[in-house]
Formats: structure tokens, C-alpha cells, sequence
């Protein structure tokens, strides 16, 4: 027994010096790249609700912590600072609210820039620095709106759009890589997603794009005579459906066993493996929005309601305009004006596998009637007792004046 206990904790040395190797790897990456000597923005673009990261690809070796700015275009001088100047400003994204200002949006982490729940305004240049405004590595952003954006379900035989050609620009759709099938086991659905880009030769040569002379629609590089012409193109997502069998957990060899099952039986307590479930309590007619932990806008991401697929074919945002429980295109889940039939388990499943639950239950708001032994009650007859004796004093004393006003004042003619 002790021996089988000496190997363990040998094995949970030997994985934590591992892992402590590959954080000092992936923190050296920031020394080995160079800083370019002129400051170039790197051209991205994400739709809007989306949660999306970027990472200071470079930094001076004396540096140990960055700043991280934000200016809307070349024009505005005087970039707003996204973090106080003693650290870096960590955000939960569970605290996170739809809508809200760019500054409570945000949170750094390992020198990334993470901006949660992106909307169009959060377009523009993202400069990593220091305190004293000295530049590293800068981003283009282009936060693309979804309001009218083309949805195309394929199993419909629905198609994507065109491409524009004119005389100074070509406009078309770059699409991403469909995603995994975001179910396993039973059918499930793929999503790939389409954003705007423009093909000109009169595009700004300090944005640094994938292609040459190719940049997203909303981007600084497109000079203001070519602006117009880009937004009026929307972006797209293509919707098909899948199927895909669920891995099979591996069996370990006779003899050979893993940690867990060392340590399991070690302490004489089966291991458990549950799915991470979090609790909410909302009151009933109001909203709620849900994040699938670790989502990424490139993840195919799915929920359901205990057995009932959501599948985006019908919940997807702007398929039904009255709807109450939607999916929007940041892969976040909202139920507006709860109802109590919405209580459950919501379930999220991450690139094809389970990874958390949600268990809503919806309260009411009870009315508390009022007793004379309240203290709360008490406390608000005296004061309303108190301020009527003081107003009909002063009513008083203000009649009794006007009286001996007048009574003076006909003396004073007699």
C-alpha cells in the first residue's frame, strides 16, 4: 500500500513539472518574437455578440506587464485606456452583461486581451503597450453587425450570396471552417460562418491583412470613398445538419491503471464524473443570458432543455421575430420575460461533447403585508405623525401671523 502510494504521488510530481515546463514555454514565446520597428494593425474581424481574445504577440524582455488601448480610428489622438495603470483588471464573464460599456466588457489575461459580448462600436485599433505609451503590437478590429445578417440552411437548398464586382473594389464573403458537429450521438447541426471583406488597390498600406490588398468591410484600411459600398453587404452563416458517433471512453489494459483510478481506490471512494452544473434563481418576467463555459467563437456550440434540442434551425436569433428563447450569434443563450414553465436543466454542449448545466428556477416575487408590529411600520407612522404635526404647526403659526397683520393694520387706520 505504501508503495502504490509512493508512485502515485511520484506520477502527480512528475505531471506538475510538466506542466510548469509548458507555462514557461508559452510565457517565452513573447521574448523570442520581435516587435516590428514600424507599428502595424493586424486586420480581424468577428461578428457582433461574439467573445473573442487578442493576444500581445510581442513585448520587450524588460517589460513584465502591458497596457492595453483603445482608439476608434487614426483621427482620435487620444486612445482610451483599457486597464489601470497598477495591473491588469480581471472581469468574471459570468458578470459580464449584454449591452454594457466597452470598459466593464474586458478583462486581461496572460497579456490577452479578451473582450466579452462584442458589439459594432468595439470597432476599431487595439494597442498593446505600456504605462508611458510606448506601442508594441497593434489590432484592426472589425466587429461586423448582425442585425441583418443572411442566414442559409443548406437542408433547405438555401444559397449564399454573390460576389460585387465594381470598378475600384470587389466585394465578397470569406467564410470560416464549418465547425464540428455540436452533438454527438444524435443529430446535430454544423455552422459556418461568412463576414464581409473587400478586394481594392486603394486600401491603407499600414494594415496588415492575410492577402495583399484584401481587408474586412469595416475596416480602417478602407479609404472613406469605399466605406459606403462595404456595409452594404452583409455577412452570412451557412446552417447543415450532421451526425456523429460519441468517442468511447478508453479502457485501461489489465495492470495498467490511471491516476484517478490509483487514488480512487487508495481512498476507498468511487470517482465521479459529473458535469459541472451551476444554479440560477431568476425572478419571474425577467431576463437571462448564459454562457457555455470555455466557448469560443470558432466552437461549434449547442444547447438543449433536459431532452428537447434547440436546434439553431429554429431558435437561431432572427428566425422568428417574436421569439422569447433565442441563441444569438455568440453562441450565448437568452430567455426573456421568464416564464415558470422555463424552469429545468439547460445543457451546453461544446464541440460535440457535454460540458455544463444550467439548472434555472424561477421565484416570485411575494407581497408582504404589513403589520402595526413591524418595526418598519412603526418607524413610518411616527415619521408621518412627526411631519404632520410640524406642517400643521407651521400652518398654524403662518395663519395666527396673517391674522395679527391685519388686525395691525386696521389699528393703524383707526
Amino acid at each position: 500500500m505504501v508503495a502504490r502510494m509512493l508512485g502515485a504521488s511520484i506520477l502527480l510530481c512528475m505531471a506538475d513539472v510538466l506542466h510548469s515546463f509548458a507555462i514557461e514555454e508559452k510565457g517565452d514565446v513573447y521574448n523570442r518574437m520581435a516587435c516590428p520597428a514600424f507599428l502595424m494593425f493586424v486586420n480581424t474581424a468577428y461578428l457582433a455578440g461574439m467573445t473573442f481574445e487578442l493576444p500581445c504577440r510581442c513585448k520587450p524582455k524588460e517589460v513584465s506587464s502591458v497596457v492595453w488601448y483603445f482608439q476608434k480610428n487614426m483621427e482620435n489622438h487620444k486612445p482610451t485606456i483599457l486597464t489601470d495603470l497598477a495591473g491588469t483588471r480581471v472581469v468574471d464573464s459570468g458578470h459580464i452583461r449584454v449591452g454594457s460599456n466597452l470598459l466593464k466588457r474586458f478583462s486581461i489575461r496572460m497579456f490577452s486581451l479578451i473582450i466579452f459580448h462584442s458589439q459594432e462600436s468595439d470597432s476599431g485599433h487595439y494597442l498593446c503597450g505600456t504605462d508611458k505609451g510606448d506601442f508594441f503590437y497593434g489590432y484592426d478590429v472589425d466587429v461586423q453587425p448582425t442585425k441583418h445578417i443572411r442566414v442559409a440552411f443548406m437542408d433547405k437548398d438555401e444559397h449564399i450570396q454573390d460576389d460585387s464586382t465594381a470598378k475600384d473594389f470587389n466585394l465578397f464573403t470569406t467564410f470560416w471552417d464549418w465547425t464540428r458537429c455540436d452533438r454527438c450521438g444524435v443529430r446535430g447541426e454544423q455552422r459556418r460562418i461568412g463576414l464581409c471583406y473587400m478586394q481594392s488597390p486603394w486600401l491603407h498600406p499600414r494594415y496588415r491583412t492575410a492577402m495583399p490588398n484584401v481587408t474586412s468591410c469595416g475596416s480602417n484600411a478602407v479609404p472613406a470613398h469605399l466605406q459606403k459600398p462595404g456595409h452594404l453587404r452583409r455577412p452570412e452563416i451557412a446552417i447543415r445538419s450532421c451526425l456523429t458517433p460519441c468517442q468511447e471512453k478508453k479502457v485501461h489494459k489489465e495492470g495498467i491503471q490511471g491516476i484517478s483510478d490509483v487514488i480512487s481506490k487508495l481512498s476507498q471512494k468511487p470517482w465521479l464524473s459529473r458535469i459541472p452544473t451551476q444554479f440560477h434563481r431568476q425572478l419571474l418576467g425577467g431576463d437571462l443570458v448564459i454562457t457555455c463555459p470555455g466557448a469560443r467563437p470558432e466552437h461549434a456550440v449547442a444547447w438543449d432543455k433536459e431532452s428537447v434540442r434547440l436546434y439553431l434551425s429554429h431558435y437561431l436569433i432572427g428566425v422568428n421575430k417574436t421569439m422569447r428563447i433565442f441563441i444569438d450569434h455568440g453562441n450565448h443563450l437568452h430567455i426573456q420575460q421568464i416564464k415558470v414553465n422555463d424552469e429545468g436543466t439547460y445543457f451546453c454542449w461544446r464541440e460535440g461533447k457535454l460540458v455544463a448545466a444550467f439548472r434555472l428556477r424561477v421565484i416570485k416575487w411575494h407581497q408582504h403585508w404589513r403589520t402595526f408590529n413591524d418595526p418598519e411600520t412603526i418607524y413610518a407612522i411616527k415619521n408621518i405623525g412627526l411631519s404632520y404635526l410640524i406642517i400643521s404647526a407651521l400652518f398654524i403659526v403662518i395663519h395666527v401671523c396673517r391674522q395679527c397683520w391685519r388686525a395691525s393694520r386696521c389699528l393703524t387706520r383707526v
